[in-house]
């Protein structure tokens, strides 16, 4: 079995799992369509002359104008509660001091003293509630889906009717300051804009005081209509501190004083609206649909009276795209064609002075308008669509025809119309709500057909990793055949599908080209087993998982079908893998099993027995057991509490250094961090040292010397400036603000330099050759000459391994050359495992400085207990020579388990606002300019750090037992006048063990178990991914789908995806390797023949 073979039938296995998912999410994660139709003032929303009040009226357009200009304030995460007054205090409580309330002072002292002129709303979120999906809600009026949420990296321009474009078709003068996100949904609509990067969390005042230079000077030189400051002080003070941080209060503080200055400067004819995109967390993050993500504030104020009544007792509660037909209609502009919201009616009665009946026919008139304006929207919609459910859709317009017809006979005989007035507000009222029940109903529709094909895909492709990894290691496993044919059949299905596209003349869909490739390539393989396999072997051997693993492993797997389970996956991860470690030490007493792997068939060449090794007692595997069970508990102290248990407190520790406040006690964490970054690498070196590979003259090894230092020093001062970047001193910003572009750039680019050069020379041996020794000293193999193809090389290696500890001693005949040849290799036995953890501890340094500080502990306590691992399952892991070679079930369950617990200790949930934004920033403080790709690649790495470095370091579980065999006999100990005597005698007594040389013996073996390892943790993995699609097929009417289940199959699904390549690059270095391993051999046969 070739490399590239193994290589390319694990790539086409995941292409399967990828096809399989796509095809799912394609069903699941609907995008609703997009109408690029516009509303005009030339052109009606409905049939029949225009409303009540629109004729003959100066700025008159659907409706006459109410206000000429208008001041959006924009105040990005502005929760509800952060601007609702405060209750007078209660005497006998103590009264509630929390950083974020009471700061808004001036919105409570303006609805006291101005009641008819102001109004505080609680204005409701749809989610995603992430700034680019709300952007796009508040200027169109529609509702995103939930896909759009991963569109929050990359802003396209809004192609649907809106706000900003109404605006400009009027002639209204648009002035924009603040996030640069405008600038991508609204190219060229502004007439005068200051654009500021938005990207960078941490920094909270850039935008702020960039809007705060123009906003003032804007106002007094009256060269606007239209005023939009967006605020990100408030947003990013939350996701670097927390609403519960004193600079919280600061920056809502910095906003009250915005708000009076703007109060100030007002005329008659202009409407101030302060509103908030989206709330917050607890922890200040955003993006889901908890409570308070989805409660945000909206504040509307004019110097003349708006309302005919002062403020309820509690603000109303409306959904936040009302604000898109209010403010259309008060500003005399067509209301945007696909717009669903509902105007706010009250800000149509006419002021304190008004009538009621003037202001129930004004309320019911832009009401009419906006229900023609929706029911035309509908009609287009089912047309192009053909997704709205038609009976629910026909129920809506009848309703609409019958409050249509009320109100024109309203308008023709208006006697006693005070009561019908009220009844027909509530027709319209019920029709734009059951409208938007609608749609929101519509959009979240699934394509079931595309759901099952998708999880049949994701299905064929778990039984055949658990079908193949039976066959891998078997003489008669069919390769060539079940990769090629599968090919051949792949590129038929393609075929096919595009023949039948051309035929139906329909647009091509990657995905379901995807999905047809995978399932002509699975065909051969469900035929080969049917006949083959399941016809000839006993059911129960279809199952080669041994029970108590599968057991386990149907227990977590049915969890994923428990949103109770999935939200409280972080405290039952651990049990579980505490409950797999204490079943593995079990399970060794029980097979008496307690001592280091032992050889069980000894090699055809070796002339002398092998030393065996001493028996380690029942404390042996109860001491790595107990080890693993601390490193568990402890890495568990890093936990993020979901949303959904508020009695939950997260661990403090997650939050970076710069949120401290203290100098000593920021001293001593920062202390600890660096301690951690050198245990790592000093642990790291020790652990090479110990098995010789330090010693080697290789590039990788001096890098690794050198290299590593150099590195953790430059994380260490990153670490540093970023954590007292606040507190430099005024002439030393400069410097600092460059030191943190350069060193995380820095550390990064030694990490990829270290890599490079392992893959250019991963053999990491120390090399002796000499002329002329005491004895003679040569190379002999059993053939004559050069080896002549690949098996005769693969016997030779192994032998000249052997007996080039033997030409030491002089054990071999002397050669013919007069000048003898001695030739020696250091440490050959650790080769694979030293490449792989250098390789894993290069990674490991760019993605810690994606993380924050702390994090650090959790990344020690990862090595540790993978290390503590890796040795409780080498116990239990006999080696046979030649072969076949076996990694077991439970080994793989529990490093796939241990993944799982580190994505949850380095502060991460399946959820979006707990994703680490802040990442994307590291080594980039100004943005990354119209660059989207490369934040998303950083945060990606922050997010799936763990998967990524369990995947690259899975074959560490095929080579682990093979570097734990016996290390010989201990040299005894010589007097110090003997030392030339016991050096000689040392030489001709010891012999170094094979360790993982022994793999080399049997190479087709080698590979095939690393076939058979992949295929095992593809299968592990790719369960899970199977059991969250199918928990979100059965459950996707659930009340908690979006909230709980599609964000874990996303995840699940990313994580997938990352852990299958990281699954083959692990391979593709241990390949590489063994490929190194095999030309230094050939130079040195090749060399000895001359």
């Amino acid at each position: 079995m070739r490399k590239v073979s193994v290589l390319a039938f694990l790539a086409w296995v995941s292409f399967l799992f990828y096809a399989g998912i796509a095809l799912f999410t394609s069903g699941f994660l609907l995008t609703r369509l997009e109408l690029t139709n516009q509303s005009s003032c030339h052109e009606p929303p409905g049939p029949g002359s225009l409303p009540w009040g629109s004729q003959g009226k100066p700025g008159a357009c659907w409706m006459a104008s109410h206000f000429s200009r208008v001041v959006l304030v924009l105040i990005d995460a502005l929760r509800f509660d952060f601007a609702q007054p405060q209750r007078s205090h209660v005497p006998g409580k103590s009264p509630v001091s929390l950083p974020f309330l009471g700061k808004l002072g001036s919105l409570q002292k303006i609805l006291e003293i101005q009641p008819h002129h102001a109004r505080l709303y609680q204005s409701l979120v749809d989610p995603p509630t992430t700034t680019m999906q709300r952007l796009k809600a508040l200027t169109t009026g529609s509702l995103p889906t939930f896909i759009d949420a991963g569109s929050n990296f990359a802003s396209h321009a809004i192609v649907e009717d809106n706000l900003i474009k109404q605006l400009t078709s009027a002639g209204k003068r648009i002035v924009f300051m603040g996030d640069d996100t405008w600038k991508d949904l609204f190219p060229g609509a502004f007439s005068q804009a200051f654009f500021f990067s938005s990207f960078n969390v941490r920094d909270l005042h850039t935008v702020d005081n960039g809007i705060l230079e123009h906003l003032y000077p804007t106002m007094d030189s009256g060269e606007w209509d239209v005023l939009i400051a967006h605020f990100l002080g408030v947003d990013h003070c939350g996701h670097k501190h927390g609403p519960h941080h004193p600079e919280m209060a600061k920056k809502l503080s910095q906003m009250d004083q915005v708000i009076q200055g703007l109060v100030e400067r007002l005329e008659n004819d202009t409407l101030l609206v302060v509103a908030g995109d989206h709330g917050m967390t607890m922890n200040g993050d955003h993006g889901g649909d908890s409570d308070l993500e989805v409660s945000a504030a909206l504040f509307l104020y004019s110097p003349m009276a708006l309302f005919s009544s002062t403020p309820p007792e509690e603000p109303v509660v409306i959904p936040q795209i009302s604000l898109v037909p209010t403010l259309a209609l008060l500003l005399g502009i067509p209301i945007p064609f696909g717009n669903i919201g509902e105007v706010m009616t009250e800000l149509f009665s006419g002021g304190k002075d008004s009538q009621p009946y003037a202001s129930a026919l004004a309320q019911a008139s832009a009401l009419y308008l906006n229900a023609q304006q929706v029911s035309r929207f509908l009609s287009a919609y089912s047309a192009a669509a053909q997704d709205l459910q038609v009976k629910e859709l026909n129920e809506l317009q009848n309703l609409f025809i019958k409050a249509s017809t009320d109100y024109n006979r309203l308008l023709q005989s208006p006697q006693g119309a005070e009561t019908a007035l009220q009844t027909l507000i509530a027709e319209l009222q019920q029709f734009l709500r059951g409208a938007r029940a609608m749609c929101i109903e519509s959009w979240a529709r699934f394509s079931l057909v595309r759901m099952a094909g998708g999880a049949a895909i994701l299905a064929a492709a778990c039984f055949l990793c658990l079908f193949a990894s039976q066959w891998a290691t078997s003489p008669g496993f069919p390769f060539r055949s079940l990769l090629l044919i599968p090919l051949a059949w792949s590129l038929a299905g393609a075929i096919l599908y595009v023949g039948l596209l051309t035929v139906t003349r329909m647009k091509l869909d990657p995905v379901l080209l995807g999905a047809m490739a995978a399932t002509g390539s699975l065909l051969y393989f469900l035929w080969k087993t049917w006949t083959g396999w399941g016809s000839k072997r006993p059911v129960t051997t279809l199952l080669p998982i041994p029970g108590p693993v599968l057991l386990f492993l149907l227990i977590r797997l049915a969890a994923f079908f428990s949103d109770s389970f999935v939200v409280a996956e972080a405290r039952a991860t651990p049990f579980l893998l505490g409950s797999l470690i204490l079943f593995l030490v079990a399970q060794l007493h029980w097979e008496g099993q307690l001592l280091p792997p032992k050889l069980l068939t000894m090699s055809r060449l070796s002339s002398s027995a092998p030393t065996v090794p001493p028996r380690h007692t029942g404390t042996y595997a109860l001491w790595l057991g107990v080890g693993l069970l601390l490193c568990t508990r402890l890495a568990g102290l890093f936990h993020r509490c979901p949303e959904e248990t508020p009695a939950c407190h997260s661990s403090p520790w997650l939050s970076p250094l710069a949120s401290i406040v203290g100098g000593r006690d920021k001293n001593l964490w920062y202390g600890a961090c660096v301690g951690s970054l050198v245990a790592l690498l000093v642990a790291v070196r020790l652990w090479l040292r110990h098995y010789g590979n330090l010693k080697s003259p290789e590039p990788s090894v001096l890098f690794v010397r050198w290299g590593l230092p150099l590195m953790a020093l430059g994380t260490a001062a990153y670490w540093a400036l970023a954590s007292g970047a606040d507190e430099a001193p005024p002439r030393l910003r400069a410097l600092v603000s460059g030191a943190s572009v350069v060193l995380p750039r820095a550390v990064v680019g030694l990490a990829a330099s270290g890599l490079m050069l392992l893959l250019w020379r991963p053999v990491a041996v120390l090399v002796k050759a000499g002329v002329g020794a005491s004895r003679t000293r040569t190379v002999l193999t059993p053939f004559s000459g050069p080896p002549t193809s690949q098996a005769d090389l693969d016997y030779v290696v192994p032998q000249i391994y052997r007996y080039m500890q033997e030409e030491f001693r002089g054990r071999l005949e002397k050669t013919k050359s007069q000048v003898p040849l001695t030739v020696a290799a250091y440490q050959l036995g650790s080769v694979y495992s030293a490449a792989m953890v250098t390789a894993l501890t290069l990674l490991t340094f760019p993605l810690l400085l994606l993380h924050a500080e702390r994090i650090s502990l959790v990344f020690l306590l990862l090595f540790l207990q993978s290390f503590l691992l890796l040795h409780l399952l080498a116990a239990g892991i006999p080696i046979t020579t030649p072969g076949p070679f076996t990694v077991p079930w439970q080994a793989v369950s529990a490093w796939t388990l241990m993944a799982t617990q580190t994505f949850y200790s380095t502060g991460h949930q399946p959820v979006f606002p707990a994703i680490q934004w802040h990442a994307a920033f590291v080594g980039f403080p100004e943005g990354h300019g119209s660059s989207t790709w490369l934040p998303a690649l950083l945060v990606g790495a922050n997010t799936f750090a763990s998967h990524l470095l369990f995947a690259v370091g899975c074959p560490l579980l095929l080579l682990w037992p093979f570097l734990c065999e016996s290390q010989g006999p201990k040299k005894r100990r010589q007097s110090p006048g003997h030392e030339v005597e016991a050096r000689i005698r040392s030489e001709e007594e010891e012999e170094e063990p094979l360790m993982e040389m022994r793999l080399r013996e049997a190479p087709h073996q080698f590979h095939a178990a690393l076939l058979q390892l992949g295929l095992k943790y593809l299968f592990v993995l790719g369960i899970q991914i199977l059991a969250c699609a199918l928990a979100a097929f059965i459950l996707r009417r659930h009340l908690m789908v979006w909230k709980v289940f599609a964000p874990k199959f996303i995840f699940e699904a990313i994580g997938f995806i990352v852990s299958s390549v990281g699954l083959l690059l692990g391979i593709a270095l241990v390949m590489r390797v063994d490929g190194a391993v095999s030309s230094w051999f050939r130079k040195l046969v090749l060399a000895q023949q001359r």
